[in-house]
């Protein structure tokens, strides 16, 4: 059985010449960046490599980039970093986030409220965008940050940056993006967008997982996260990954040159693969559809299933796909991105997630329009809740 991958925002594949220009740190050039003889030199100088290869990507300086173990590092040190370091200037500090972001970014901020820092957590509308006046609404005196990622892992919607980064500049806050779901998917420029802190995690857009990247924008104050060394300025300490760090700086480089062309390819599949599931498939729809969105992700509604029978459904016939549900204990919870745009619980676990990537091709995508009408209708005789609209 030849199988379709379509959960390229759960990972992807190392991109084999992203594994090219590893394999030298694993063997020959194995040497510790910070040592100063020839073998930690030629270390360092892969790594520096690296560091301006991640930073062109984003349109940052090479000395504003800081490696981390991925997206959840980079979020936390951002957010911890970047409260905790405001609060002998401005106590009783405020935290400004959205109902849908990752984890990393919620779990964070729930932590900071147990430690004495206030959260407003801002609401989208039905197609996952916030609202600017709602975010002019939540400033106050006392607000040290605002944390709003770039696009959602589950829909794909894409936040006005631009404008929240202007709004944040014109109040001196700090602002934060989550951008793991849009680093090498979507034109990233930091400058533009008014970031000072910007989260990346390189499985993201194939390069190996346990690498990532925080962009910190100089003249930034985080307290630190971590404790050891002096290693990338003191911000992080810990002997580099030299590994990772030369992939995560390939696959920059890679979606550097690629982003424009993959992006027109990927778009258009998906909209082969949405337009095709909405015709063979009686009542489906496109959740989030109006908003500016990634090229690669799109989330559909099935009403009448459960999502997470017909992921397994899919994959006995070769297709990989995901739920933005939660599995705990047995219970599978609603998708928390879902019920934060209005759908009711049902619905949010009747939806699933396809996700493209830069192998995905024209034929997978007309077997996959084969494989999820079938799966659908089958799943669907033996549905007690689903009642053709």
């Amino acid at each position: 059985m030849n199988r379709i991958y379509l959960d390229h925002n759960a990972t992807t594949a190392v991109d084999s010449a992203v594994l090219d220009a590893m394999l030298p740190s694993f063997s020959s050039e194995f040497g510790n960046a910070s040592s100063i003889h020839t073998f930690g030199q030629r270390a360092r100088a892969a790594v520096e490599t690296a560091r301006e290869q991640v930073a062109a990507l984003v349109n940052a300086r090479p000395q504003e980039i800081v490696f981390t173990s991925g997206g959840t590092e980079s979020d936390n040190h951002a957010i911890f970093g970047a409260a905790q370091a405001q609060l002998p200037v401005r106590p009783g500090a405020h935290v400004i986030t959205s109902t849908i972001e990752h984890e990393a970014v919620l779990n964070a901020c729930q932590a900071l409220e147990r430690q004495g820092v206030a959260i407003t957590y801002l609401p989208v509308d039905r197609e996952g965008l916030i609202s600017l006046d709602d975010l002019r609404r939540a400033l106050r005196p006392e607000t040290v940050l605002i944390t709003v990622m770039h696009a959602n892992n589950e829909l794909g919607v894409i936040q006005p940056l631009d404008e929240i980064g202007r709004i944040a500049a014109e109040a001196d806050i700090y602002f934060h993006t989550d951008a793991v779901q849009s680093a090498g998917k979507v034109p990233i420029d930091v400058k533009t967008l008014q970031v000072d802190l910007l989260s990346i995690s390189g499985h993201k857009f194939y390069a190996p997982k346990g690498i990532g990247a925080l962009f910190i924008k100089s003249g930034t104050q985080l307290r630190q996260l971590l404790y050891g060394g002096h290693h990338q300025r003191g911000f992080r300490p810990g002997t580099e990954n030299v590994a990772g760090i030369v992939g995560l700086g390939k696959a920059a480089e890679l979606a550097r040159l690629s982003l424009e062309k993959d992006a027109a390819r990927i778009s258009r599949l998906r909209e082969i693969l949405e337009q095709g599931i909405l015709a063979r498939v009686p009542d489906s729809h496109v959740n989030s559809s109006i908003a500016p969105r990634t090229p690669n992700t799109s989330n559909i509604l099935f009403p009448g299933l459960e999502g997470e029978a017909l992921v397994i459904a899919l994959d006995l016939k070769g297709l990989a796909c995901s739920t933005g549900a939660a599995c705990s204990s047995g219970a599978v919870e609603p998708s928390h991105v879902l019920t934060a745009i209005g759908l009711p619980a049902s619905k949010a676990r009747a939806s699933i997630r396809f996700s493209l990537g830069r192998h995905t091709t024209e034929s997978e995508i007309a077997v996959a329009l084969e494989i999820v009408p079938a799966a659908v209708a089958q799943l669907r005789k033996l549905s007690p809740t689903y009642h053709p609209g």
